[in-house]
């Protein structure tokens, strides 16, 4: 029984690793342009296909793969803050449905580029990590090592470089950053870019393990808004501990009972936080 605990708790810390780089990237884009990017869950997927082409297809190294993942989705992604957000950034709504739409082209290049069938990605190594009986991959030890670098150097980026004070004094209040000489257009581009790329190097990192296919960003969005919304619309940190605190529920529900169930209990951790702390679990209450 214990050593089936620790498996679980493996299996939790993965799924908690790639879903905070993705939730924290939502975050960010959200925070900087008061956006809901809709699109966010395809551009996971595209991280994934990315590397599906450079890595499965040009035979590059996995490390290279994921780095042009991770250049190629953040490139999509201040191609969209370009051509969608910014045109729209007084109609919230407007962009809301242009990355609906961006969501539906995505996935139909996907459709055309690769087929529709999952695609199969080359194992990047074999070793694994051994407790008793309960065992953590190396593919899966590099999602957790990537994560948590990952976000130490976001972290260390907003806090002690001036174009990270930039990105979050737009992120408190866009018109007075705007007043100190902030460029809002530049704030936003390079927040399109980090977001777009934590949800690209989330799917790149994870293409050995999930077999991509051009439809695989429907869950991970939906469990992406219910982490944030636990956590805290705005809040980096609330991302991160929700992340991990719904990746663990969830794992284990699904382990003991079956994954419908887990999506029940997901549900009903959402409802049970927004009953208790309406704002989330690190939101801060608006005052009137």
């Amino acid at each position: 029984m214990p050593d089936f605990l620790l498996q679980t708790a493996f299996n939790a810390s993965y799924a908690a690793s790639y879903m905070a780089l993705i939730a924290v990237g939502l975050v960010l884009i959200f925070g900087v342009m008061g956006v809901i990017n809709f699109a966010h869950g395809e551009l996971y997927m595209a991280g994934a296909y990315a590397v599906v082409f450079f890595y499965a297809g040009l035979s590059l190294t996995f490390i290279v793969a994921v780095m042009l993942g991770l250049v190629f989705v953040g490139c999509l992604g201040m191609l969209m803050e370009l051509t969608l957000f910014r045109p729209l950034r007084t109609n919230p709504l407007g962009g809301l449905i242009a990355s609906i739409g961006f969501l539906l082209m995505l996935q139909t290049l996907a459709v055309l580029g690769f087929g529709l069938r999952n695609q199969h990605v080359p194992p990047v190594s074999q070793g694994r990590i051994t407790v008793g009986n309960a065992f953590l991959t190396y593919e899966r030890l590099y999602v957790i090592v990537a994560t948590v670098v990952l976000l130490a150097a976001l972290w260390l980026f907003l806090r002690r470089s001036k174009f990270g004070w930039a990105l979050r004094a737009c992120a408190q209040d866009r018109e007075a950053a705007a007043l100190q000489g902030i460029s809002i257009n530049q704030t936003a581009r390079y927040a399109m870019f980090i977001g777009a790329a934590l949800a690209g190097v989330a799917g790149a990192l994870t293409a050995p393990l999930v077999a991509p296919t051009p439809y695989m960003g429907h869950t991970v969005i939906v469990t992406a808004f219910i982490i944030i919304i636990v956590g805290g619309i705005g809040s980096l940190e609330g991302a991160v501990v929700a992340a991990i605190l719904y990746a663990f529920v969830h794992t284990f529900v699904t382990t003991f009972f079956d994954g419908v169930i887990a999506n029940i209990v997901g549900l009903l951790l959402m409802l049970a936080v927004l009953v208790v702390k309406p704002q989330g679990l690190f939101g801060v209450r608006e005052r009137a």
